[in-house]
């Protein structure tokens, strides 16, 4: 038996988050891009260290990006908008950094979605039919290259091209993606050549479509592409966030060296499965969770491995996917509990966890791994995880469907009345900036710096501010601002008894975005209010009504680091139960328009759409359960944005919902097209403008995306909003963004009087 270990990708932030503050600093101009290449060059080869010192075989090369590794492979392909070339057409950091978030004055930057079923946002790739694709972008082979240099023993890490084709979007005039096929594969060919010449001994082509329920043409193209790319390369056929046995009986025909699998996310009969694949192919088995912080049962995975390895002689043992999703050093934490820490492990212990598995198997001895397993073992008889009082609370509902007193038809006659809001009623998502001042206030409350006399002062401040700017404004339902709230999530968690919280446990969302989430441990309640004292402080500044701002039960559950110990189903109706207390505080407290955010709702889907009834019926059934027994007159908004639609409308509708504020000005409105054709019944706030691009939106580009959204949508059923929360952009360009669009709908309020 021949076994060694490696993982699908590194995180690349930097354990500070230095890529992030380097990248934001380039692009405010206080520093210079040789600057930003040298950070990046430090952060790749301390991550190629940190994994050589934890006992990682073969390092991962090809996992650091500029943005956002699809974005990468694009800028490797040469498919780049026309939009974004400069005078000069060079294929540069800049271009990179122009496709991922437009340009001054009005160049839209490139659409941004999930990643799969993670929360991390990839650029979408655009294909145009008549581009011309080349060899662009040379960062791959000049990092390992780098890598080689430094003495590594290094593993090329590639998207593979029926993936990024699967992933991308036509735009233009119409043509079937894998047309593109004979265009892309000949780079694809060089690379893996040019890697030949530097001895590489196997190269990870990552495939995560093929966990998907493929059609026979996209089955084809992959017996296509890689019988074109079959070469000396040893390549590693990658796969993860779910199963590929449905497809196994033409993946085990494919030309390749060897396959990845997650045995975390995907159900599997390993024993079966090794029958099903060529006796010579390298196994990789991922069996460290890449997306959760758990500690692994090594234990567990020792008597697997050691009974497979009898049938299998090349062997691997891997994270299941990239540990991008994980946050880096569990050394970093000094807050969390001695018990509490014990029971986690974070990207550079995933790393450790493997090297002792591989130790343990080579070796035969499982004294070490024995004393790794213990807490975990332990956890279970603490009390910080069972709460029989919450348990019992959701054992009472867990059968039941929950539906508002009335129909929307009668609801939204009510509403009308009651809020008596003009046509195309103007909102925002929820947030405002987030200026150094409001992160310096609450960290000086966090760190005992002020008292709460203080830190409720400062806050209603600038809740003040807000109110006051969106009076001046002339927008028609006002937010609180968010002054109080580090992120959409944690402040929920925060507030919330079973969840612990990191100081820097950070993962990258897209970008410079990173998040900080939060981690489940056990049973979850509403000890005491959460928003109500500042809501009830916004509204009494103002006769227009303010919005109850609130982060939906599966946003919370999907954005958090979730229990694996009970279902996340369960899991969800707690959460609901705690914010359906919350619900009913605010209309008590006179908020009578109050928005619950769901943006994770598609991102929770199965990657199987044969599995998708059982997850939205309870993902919807837990929205539901937050707000079905609040009066007709009190109108619930949600929220979603980045993501696609079409196949979700029937959940959406639902929610029920009284209106639904969506993303949709990347898309150009597009999105739209599924609100239409399904005939979706309740109000549509769509985007108007991009709040994660630089560009200030005009009058003109506003009033084009509103009367598209017409041609979609009722006239009557239409609300104005931002694409998104508004806490990443400075008040200059907010107070000018929202001066055009309220300028542009009041301009076509006159036109259709």
């Amino acid at each position: 038996m021949t076994i060694s270990n490696h993982i699908l990708g590194f995180p690349r932030i930097g354990i500070n988050r230095e890529l992030k503050k380097a990248q934001e600093s380039y692009w405010s101009g206080s520093i210079k891009q040789s600057d930003l290449y040298f950070i990046g060059k430090n952060l790749r080869q301390d991550n190629w260290k940190k994994q050589k010192d934890n006992g990682i075989e073969y390092i991962s090369v090809g996992d650091f990006s500029w943005y956002d590794h699809v974005l990468t492979t694009s800028m490797m392909l040469g498919n780049i908008p026309e939009r974004h070339h400069d005078i000069n057409n060079s294929v540069d950091l800049d271009c990179l950094f122009r496709i991922a978030r437009g340009s001054y004055p009005d160049i839209s930057a490139s659409e941004m979605t999930k990643w799969f079923n993670t929360n991390y946002h990839y650029i979408v790739p655009e294909f145009n039919k008549d581009r011309i694709l080349k060899f662009s972008w040379n960062q791959l082979l000049e990092e390992t290259d780098e890598a080689l240099s430094l003495g590594y023993k290094v593993k090329p890490i590639i998207l593979g091209p029926i993936t990024y084709l699967w992933l991308g979007k036509v735009k233009g005039q119409y043509f079937d993606r894998l047309d593109l096929l004979d265009s892309i594969l000949p780079i694809y060919k060089y690379i893996l050549n040019e890697l030949n010449k530097r001895n590489i001994s196997f190269i990870q082509i990552d495939e995560p479509v093929l966990v998907l329920e493929l059609s026979e043409k996209w089955k084809k193209a992959y017996s296509y592409a890689y019988e074109y790319l079959h070469s000396k390369n040893k390549i590693l056929l990658t796969t993860y966030f779910d199963s590929i046995d449905h497809n196994i009986e033409f993946i085990r025909n494919l030309p390749v060296h060897g396959i990845h699998i997650d045995l975390i996310a995907g159900k599997y009969n390993l024993f079966d499965f090794n029958t099903k694949i060529p006796q010579e192919w390298i196994l990789s088995l991922g069996i460290i969770n890449g997306r959760n912080i758990w500690k692994s049962d090594l234990l567990k995975w020792f008597e697997t491995i050691s009974k497979i390895s009898k049938f299998r002689q090349n062997l691997l043992i891997s994270s299941s996917c990239s540990l991008l999703h994980a946050p880096i050093d569990l050394n970093m934490e000094k807050n969390l509990d001695e018990e509490t820490k014990k029971w986690f492990s974070f990207a550079i212990q995933k790393c450790h966890e493997l090297k002792l598995l591989l130790e343990a198997l080579k070796d035969y001895n499982t004294t070490s791994i024995k004393q790794w397993c213990n807490p975990i073992y332990q956890r279970s008889l603490s009390k910080k995880v069972q709460k029989f009082e919450v348990q019992k609370r959701v054992a009472t509902i867990l059968n039941n469907t929950f539906h508002r007193i009335s129909d929307y038809s009668i609801r939204s006659e009510q509403q009308k009345i009651k809020f008596n809001l003009p046509v195309l009623p103007t909102t925002t998502i929820g947030s405002f900036p987030q200026t150094v001042e409001i992160r310096k206030l609450r960290r000086d409350y966090k760190n005992n710096l002020i008292n709460f006399k203080e830190y409720e002062k400062g806050i209603k401040k600038h809740i003040l501010q807000v109110i006051k700017i969106q009076e001046e404004l002339d927008i028609d339902v006002l937010v609180h601002g968010e002054a109080e709230r580090n992120d959409m999530v944690e402040y929920f968690g925060e507030h919330l008894d079973g969840f612990v919280f990191t100081e820097n446990g950070w993962v990258q969302s897209y970008g410079s975005r990173c998040v900080k989430p939060p981690i489940i441990i056990g049973d979850i309640s509403r000890p005491k209010s959460i928003t109500i004292e500042w809501s009830k402080y916004a509204q009494s500044l103002t006769k227009k009504p303010v919005k109850g701002m609130l982060t939906g039960p599966v946003t919370i559950l999907f954005w958090s680091f979730p229990r694996e110990d009970i279902s996340l189903e369960i899991i969800s109706k707690q959460i609901a139960l705690a914010l359906h207390d919350e619900v009913l505080d605010l209309e008590k407290n006179g908020i009578e328009i109050i928005q619950i955010d769901e943006p994770a709702l598609r991102e929770g889907l199965p990657l199987k759409k044969s599995l998708w009834n059982e997850y939205l019926t309870w993902a919807v059934d837990a929205f539901r359960l937050t707000c079905f027994d609040v009066k007709n007159t009190t109108q619930i908004h949600t929220h979603m944005c980045y993501c696609e639609f079409n196949d979700i409308m029937n959940a959406i509708a639902l929610l029920d919902a009284d209106v639904i504020t969506i993303e949709t000005a990347r898309s150009d409105m597009e999105l739209l097209e599924a609100f239409k054709k399904f005939k979706y019944p309740n109000e549509v706030g769509p985007g108007v403008y991009d709040i994660h691009s630089s560009n200030i939106p005009n009058i003109k580009s506003i009033d084009i995306l509103l009367k598209k959204a017409m041609k979609y949508l009722p006239l009557r059923r239409i609300w104005v909003n931002p694409d998104c929360g508004l806490k990443t952009r400075n008040w200059n360009e907010t107070v000018s963004a929202l001066k055009s669009m309220i300028q542009a709908t009041k301009k076509i309020r006159n036109q259709i009087k």
